[in-house]
C-alpha cells in the first residue's frame, strides 16, 4: 500500500476498480487543520482526468499494472504486437491504440501497458522518424513567413512541415504533440 506521502508524477495507483496515474500533485499545509495532498489524476483506461484530493497519512492502493516491451509487426484493422521475450502474439483494437496509430511502423518497438492481464495502452517513444510520401513543392522567396505546409508521411498521417521539405524527405515527428521537429539527414 501507499501512503500520501508516496504519491509523485507518474505514480500508478488504483480508485474503484480502475488504474490512475498521478499527473500532477502538490502537497498542502494549511495553518489550521490537516495536511492534505492535492492531485490531478488520469484514467489508464478511458483517459478520463480527474481532480482528487487525499488526507495525510491515508492509503492508497498500487494499480496492478506491467508493461511490456514489445514490436509492432502489422494492422488489419486491429493492430498485431510479438511479445519478443515469451514470441506471443498480441491482439489490440484500435480503440486502445487510438492517435498512436498515426505513428506506428513495422518493427517499431513500443510498450504495451496491462491492468489485471488485459491491454490498456500503449507507450510510443518521444520521436519518431517518418518518410513524406505525399506533398506540394515549396515556392522559393516565401519563407521569411516560417510558412508551412500539410505534408502526408508514410503512415497516413498529415502534419504540418515547413516549405522546404519535400517528399522522399525522412522527418521526426514529436508523438507527444503531432507537430514536425526537423528533417532528418539523408
Amino acid at each position: 500500500m501507499y501512503e500520501t506521502s508516496d504519491i509523485r508524477k507518474g505514480l500508478r495507483i488504483e480508485l474503484d476498480g480502475d488504474p490512475f496515474v498521478v499527473m500532477e500533485f502538490q502537497f498542502v499545509k494549511p495553518g489550521k487543520g490537516t495536511a492534505f495532498t492535492r492531485t490531478k489524476i488520469r484514467n489508464m483506461i478511458n483517459g478520463a482526468v480527474l481532480d482528487r484530493t487525499f488526507k495525510s497519512g491515508e492509503k492508497l492502493k498500487p494499480a496492478d499494472t506491467e508493461d511490456r516491451e514489445m514490436q509492432f509487426l502489422y494492422s488489419d484493422g486491429d493492430f498485431h504486437f510479438l511479445d519478443n521475450s515469451n514470441y506471443e502474439q498480441v491482439s489490440l483494437e484500435s480503440s486502445v491504440v487510438g492517435d498512436a496509430s498515426n505513428y506506428l511502423t513495422e518493427n517499431m518497438m513500443i510498450e504495451v501497458s496491462f491492468f489485471q492481464g488485459r491491454s490498456i495502452g500503449l507507450t510510443l517513444p518521444n520521436f519518431v522518424a517518418l518518410k513524406v510520401t505525399e506533398t506540394t513543392p515549396g515556392e522559393k522567396g516565401n519563407t521569411v513567413t516560417g510558412a508551412s505546409k500539410p505534408a502526408v508521411v508514410s503512415t497516413g498521417y498529415t502534419v504540418n512541415v515547413p516549405l522546404f521539405v519535400n517528399e522522399g524527405d525522412q522527418i521526426r515527428i514529436d508523438t507527444r504533440t503531432g507537430e514536425y521537429v526537423e528533417r532528418e539527414k539523408a
